[in-house]
C-alpha cells in the first residue's frame, strides 16, 4: 500500500493572513482560496492538472492548507515544520528576516548547544530553522 502525503493542515484564526505569511516564507503560491480554506503550494500549476501516472502522483510535493478555527493556539505543537537554508545562504539573515516579518523566537525546552533555532509564526505555531544544508 502506498499513499501520497498530500497536505499538512494548519489551524488559524486568520487564514488569509497566515497562509500568505507562509507562502512568502517558502516562496510558494496561493493555489486555492475561499472562506473555509486557503491552500499554498510550491508549484502554482500543480493543483490545476490531474496526474494520471502513480509515480508522478507520488513524486508531488505536499501543500499547506490553512483552515479557520475560532480559538487561538495555547499549547506547544506536537508536529512542526523544519526549514533549512542552503549552504550559500546566510542563516542568521534568514532568521532575522522571518522575525522582521512577524515570527518570534520561542523556548520549547531546547538547550543552548542545538543546531537549530525555534521560532513561531504570527499565530504562534512553532517551527525550526535548521543549520545550513546542501541536501
Amino acid at each position: 500500500m502506498t499513499l501520497a502525503w498530500y497536505t499538512l493542515v494548519v489551524d488559524a484564526t486568520d487564514i488569509a493572513s497566515l497562509s500568505r505569511w507562509w507562502a512568502q516564507t517558502l516562496d510558494w503560491h496561493v493555489v486555492y482560496e475561499d472562506e473555509h480554506e486557503v491552500a499554498i503550494a510550491a508549484d502554482p500549476e500543480e493543483e490545476e492538472h490531474p496526474v494520471e501516472d502513480l509515480d508522478a502522483w507520488l513524486a508531488q510535493r505536499p501543500s499547506l492548507v490553512f483552515v479557520p478555527v475560532p480559538e487561538a493556539k495555547t499549547v506547544k505543537n506536537r508536529l512542526h515544520i523544519d526549514l533549512a537554508p542552503h549552504l550559500s545562504q546566510d542563516r542568521d539573515a534568514e532568521i532575522a528576516a522571518l522575525v522582521e516579518r512577524g515570527a518570534t523566537q520561542v523556548d520549547v525546552g531546547q538547550t543552548g548547544d542545538v543546531t537549530w533555532t525555534v521560532l513561531a509564526d504570527p499565530e504562534g505555531n512553532e517551527f525550526c530553522v535548521l543549520s545550513r544544508r546542501d541536501r
